[in-house]
């Protein structure tokens, strides 16, 4: 990985500008009080043309640009460094500037191959020391060779352990972020299978509605002027069920306005009479097999189960008119299976049932939907005898949810 150099904005090159003079001063101005004060017989900082001033300089003014070219910055004040002791200028403060570079290196550094570079520099650079200082007198004055390494290797760990905790906070922030996301689409999931729910729900009631009042019109109609009194029937029937279907329609509608005055009637098997009541009246010979369960159904298995009841009746009504109808709804220990068989048409043609690949078959691959949304399974298929079968079976401990 590339080391990644900090921020190059202004104020924070000017800081760096401030951090390099400041160095530099006390490396120059600390040395020379530092010679003064012990008085030693080492080389003087104007030997060679000033070149002690220079080491001095260079190395802490070359701290300007760290956040720049961190490595750089380290090779440079390493050598300067190195260079110093070696010529046997008076020791004092000219180390300031490296432990500043090993520092950044390892702050803004990329980990294993930065401390891989400072941890060779310094290496390198102790080595150097300890050659200059192989003659030092006293003896005693070795100990701030020692001392420089201690420095510098400490400079070193800060630096890693600043990096380390800028790394940690960036992971956690980005799990933060991720979290935020993850909610943000869990619950637009959410949103989208409530949507789902309630066109299932509309879809449904207003089919079963517009079949039951598309018979019964047709009724009326044929027997408006010969008797008036079945055409009064089939009016009533219209009247009920449009009246029954907008009050549901009202009550799906309020939930997506946000308002709850008219909660949405729960659609469970306690309705099957009327669903068959209902089924009677447009034709259908409806003949109802059904076990009560030994305890109460789950409220999403007792709903889905109604509406596939509802969808098979509706098919049948549209799709092949009156005929004698079949309706086995049996639990059993660990499943609900649920039976719509019909006889087909009264001129023993097959009835036409959409496969549930296009338009025609939403309601069938609704039904399937809400099976598998359930973690269970449906089957329609015509029978033999030209009539048309749905089976389904719901578990009673269904592994989805149609909310």
């Amino acid at each position: 990985m590339e080391l990644r150099p900090g921020s190059l904005s202004p104020r924070a090159l000017a800081q760096d500008v401030l951090l390099a003079l400041f160095i530099t001063a006390m490396q120059v101005q600390g040395t020379l009080a530092l010679a003064a004060a012990r008085g030693t017989e080492q080389r003087s900082l104007t030997d060679a043309g000033y070149l002690g001033f220079a080491l001095l300089a260079v190395g802490g003014l070359v701290v300007a640009v760290r956040r720049l070219w961190p490595v750089l910055v380290f090779a440079t004040t390493g050598l300067a460094s190195v260079t110093y002791y070696v010529l046997d200028f008076p020791d004092g403060y000219g180390w300031l500037g490296l432990t500043i570079a090993l520092y950044t290196l390892a702050a803004y550094g990329d980990g294993r191959r930065s401390l891989a570079i400072a941890g060779g520099g310094t290496t390198l650079i102790a080595a150097g020391w300890l050659v200059a200082g192989a003659d030092v007198q006293p003896r005693e004055a070795i100990g701030w060779v020692f001392f420089r390494i201690g420095v510098a290797v400490m400079s070193t760990t800060l630096g890693e352990s600043v990096r380390s905790r800028r790394v940690i906070a960036a992971d956690a922030q980005e799990r933060a972020e991720l979290a935020e996301r993850t909610r943000e689409e869990v619950a637009r999931a959410r949103v989208d299978a409530e949507r789902l729910r309630i066109a299932r729900e509309v879809h449904d009631t207003v089919a079963h509605a517009i079949a039951i009042i598309n018979v019964q019109s047709g009724v009326t109609a044929h027997v408006l002027d010969k008797r008036p009194e079945r055409a009064r029937e089939a009016l009533q029937i219209i009247e009920q069920t449009s009246s029954r279907t907008l009050r549901e329609m009202r009550a799906i509608l309020g939930v997506l306005r946000g308002t709850d005055d008219d909660p949405v009637p729960h659609a469970g098997l306690e309705k099957i009479d009327d669903l068959a009541t209902e089924a009677r009246a447009a034709g259908l010979d409806v003949t109802l097999d059904m076990d009560p369960p030994a305890t109460p159904l789950p409220s999403a298995v007792d709903s889905a189960a109604y509406r596939i009841l509802q969808e098979s009746i509706t098919n049948i009504i549209r799709h092949t008119g009156p005929t004698r109808v079949t309706v086995a709804v049996h639990p059993g220990i660990d499943h609900l299976e649920i039976r719509v068989t019909d006889q087909g048409r009264s001129n023993g043609a097959a009835a036409l049932r959409p496969s549930g690949d296009g338009d025609a078959g939403r309601g069938i691959l609704g039904m399937r939907e809400r099976c598998q949304l359930l973690g269970g399974e449906l089957d329609a298929a015509p029978t033999p005898t030209g009539g048309f079968e749905v089976m389904a079976r719901l578990p009673l401990a269904p592994t989805g949810s149609l909310i």
